[in-house]
């Protein structure tokens, strides 16, 4: 299965949210992901030790539609800057990594 790439942007201290739609190799038809579950790691470089966990959901698993997000409280606390992401699909049999790319981290201007 190809990895697909998908660089985002997250704005500091906002809620963020990304729907995701895997499909698989043979027929370019969305995966099945039932009986998968889903983890997503936001980190600042390959190599770093530590990581930000997104909040990551398999929504819809017969039409392989995943959702990571980020809570409001959660990016507040992420420095602005590039990061590197990416999302992983696991069974019994099987990891996948199916989503990655680059997160850049936008600082705002207003404050609460």
């Amino acid at each position: 299965m190809a990895v697909y790439v998908h660089n985002i942007t997250v704005n500091q201290g906002t809620t963020f949210e990304l729907d995701l739609n895997v499909e698989g190799t043979q027929t370019n038809a969305p995966k099945d992901l039932t009986g998968y579950s889903v983890s997503a790691d936001l980190k600042k470089t390959y190599t770093s030790k530590t990581k930000i966990a997104f909040g990551a959901t398999i929504s819809t698993p017969s039409e392989g539609v995943i959702q990571v997000s980020l809570a409001s409280t959660v990016s507040a606390d992420i420095k602005p800057g590039r990061y590197v992401y990416d999302v992983r699909v696991t069974n019994p049999a099987e990891t996948l990594r199916v989503v990655e790319g680059t997160a850049l981290v936008r600082a705002g201007v207003t404050t609460a």
